[in-house]
């Protein structure tokens, strides 16, 4: 998959919408749409980093799809961690951003 795949993709898996990436990331809604388009092209380095950082992901899994946290295999995390993702996975897609931020912001501390 490339790029266009790849942020549809995160997207989907976040929840978020088109309009909270572009003001996560500062790149005008247009232009995030315009690389999900049949025909796009390949964000500048700097926009891909600016998504990515939004998004929470790797400039190279948007480009690629590799080393992705989501293709550890469920079952090598520990216990905890597991419990947490099949919970999380019974949520919509805007609450599970929403505890997705609260576990960033605890892991800060």
């Amino acid at each position: 998959m490339g790029f266009k795949e790849n942020l549809r993709s995160q997207l989907d898996f976040s929840g978020m919408l088109i309009k909270e990436l572009a003001a996560r990331s500062g790149i005008k809604k247009k232009t995030i749409e315009s690389y999900l388009v049949n025909n796009s092209h390949i964000p500048s380095v700097e926009a891909a980093v600016s998504i990515a950082k939004a998004l929470g992901v790797s400039v190279e899994y948007l480009v690629s799809g590799a080393n992705s946290v989501r293709d550890i295999p469920l079952s090598s995390l520990p216990k905890d961690i597991q419990d947490i993702v099949i919970e999380s996975k019974k949520l919509n897609p805007k609450d599970r951003f929403v505890v997705l931020n609260m576990v960033k912001l605890l892991s800060k501390r």
